[in-house]
């Protein structure tokens, strides 16, 4: 074998060079690099599968693994001809998916985001072009590879907080999914889902229970926020499809005829997830009724008379139970509804027992409390409850004159309880319950 060792091969005439003849293999020693040549358009595939997040490297190519859990793979840093691989191993990208990472301020497919490959046995090459497109698919066996790819839905009235839209369902509607995310991790809502307030009692009527509150919250998919305590951590999945929206009534206001229990309100529906109606409020020896939070016992009522939270039970719990209300044979106060994160107050004389407090979320991106109880009445004068924190109504001051007062409904879309009735025309009426909501939330860009 001869050996030649020169500094500089140079043409002896024109400006091609060439080294070997048809047929010959121009092989570089090991560990040696080259530089000026560029790549062909392939890479070098390292057959020992990925299975966990990795950088690439300019010229390789990678099976990636996602059987047990998604990878990221972090691309190299962009320069002109950079060229990466990666094909799907175990055909297993559509349930657990591969995110794209740019280096820095790179671009892929000319923005400056993350990529999803969430399609079953996807193989996709990627060429670096330059800083106005950065890295461009060239060859893709299955889909296009871009920046992030959204969900798009529409219904109810839609804003936005930075990176997440917001869809609020005051009435019914439907919250119609025509598209999903390139990666799965996306693919989920959060939601809160507020039933309608109970009524409260007529004539030494309770307040009534305030409608069952259920939410969700994962900062993966809808961001990070301040949400309720009863918040669950396990989001909604979503497909595409039409989802009806339920959006519970509170109860109307309760007259004739007297010691009439406040009737309850309606439930709110978004999915699998539904909300009860809270709890009527209870009167003159007629028990509060059970319900998302449970209306407040009436006068003279032991105090298992109360209307029961939580039904029927959730977790983490929708509601709370009604208060206990007085035993004293003349100034009745009567028992609270319950609310969201606390049960209803108990009536003293003259006192009437205040709504339990809601939960206050910033699902919709300001911190806004619902599901308040509604407070009691108190009888011939005195201190009538104050509604929970939340849409809770106030409880009517009754009695002879100047004593009466009347009480307030519960807020509208808050899911508060109605304050409660009192003798004493017209501060007999025991108040109406205020009507639900349905929020929905996810990450849109």
């Amino acid at each position: 074998m001869s050996k030649i060792e020169v500094n500089q091969i140079s043409s002896q005439c024109g400006s091609t060079l060439t080294i070997g003849q048809s047929g010959d293999t121009v092989t570089l020693a090991s560990g040696a690099t080259q530089s000026g040549f560029g790549r062909t358009g392939t890479v070098d595939w390292d057959t020992t599968a990925k299975t966990a997040s990795f950088t690439a490297v300019s010229g390789n190519g990678y099976f990636v693994n996602t059987t047990s859990t998604a990878i990221t793979v972090t691309l190299p840093a962009g320069s002109a001809g950079s060229i990466v691989s990666l094909k799907d191993y175990a055909s297993t990208w559509n349930t657990n998916s591969v995110t794209l990472t740019p280096n820095g301020t790179d671009k892929i497919n000319g923005t400056n985001a993350d990529a999803a490959l969430a399609t079953q046995d996807q193989s996709v090459t990627l060429v670096y072009v330059d800083s106005t497109k950065g890295w461009r698919a060239v060859q893709d066996s299955t889909s296009d590879v871009t920046g992030f790819i959204p969900v798009v839905a529409t219904g109810g009235t839609i804003t936005t907080c930075g990176d997440y839209k917001i869809h609020t369902f005051t009435g019914p509607g439907t919250f119609c999914v025509s598209s999903l995310s390139g990666n799965p991790t996306y693919n989920n809502v959060d939601y809160i889902v507020v039933a309608g307030g109970g009524a409260g009692g007529h004539r030494h009527g309770s307040g009534g229970g305030a409608g069952g509150f259920r939410e969700s919250h994962c900062s993966t998919t809808s961001g990070c926020y301040t949400a309720s305590p009863l918040a669950s951590s396990t989001s909604l999945p979503i497909s595409v499809t039409g989802y009806p929206i339920t959006v519970g009534a509170g109860a109307g206001s309760t007259s004739f005829p007297p010691n009439q229990t406040g009737a309850s309100g309606s439930n709110s529906v978004f999915s699998t997830i539904t909300s009860a109606g809270g709890g009527g409020g209870g009167t003159n020896c007629q028990a509060g009724t059970n319900g998302g939070s449970g209306g407040g016992g009436g006068a003279d009522n032991l105090p298992t008379s109360v209307g029961s939270g939580n039904t029927p039970p959730v977790s983490p719990p929708q509601g709370n139970p009604g208060g206990v209300a007085s035993y004293a044979p003349v100034h009745y106060g009567m028992g609270g509804g319950g609310g969201a994160t606390a049960a209803g107050g108990t009536g003293s004389p003259n006192v009437g027992g205040n709504g339990g407090a809601g939960a206050t979320t910033s699902i919709s991106g300001s911190p806004t409390a619902y599901a308040g109880g509604g407070g009691a009445s108190v009888y011939e004068g005195g201190t009538s409850g104050t509604g929970g924190t939340g849409g809770g109504g106030t409880g009517t001051i009754g009695g002879p004159a100047p004593n009466q007062a009347n009480g307030t409904d519960g807020t509208a879309n808050t899911g508060g309880g109605g304050g409660g009735g009192e003798r004493g025309v017209p501060q007999d009426i025991g108040r109406a319950g205020g009507s639900g909501i349905v929020i929905i939330r996810y990450k849109y860009q």
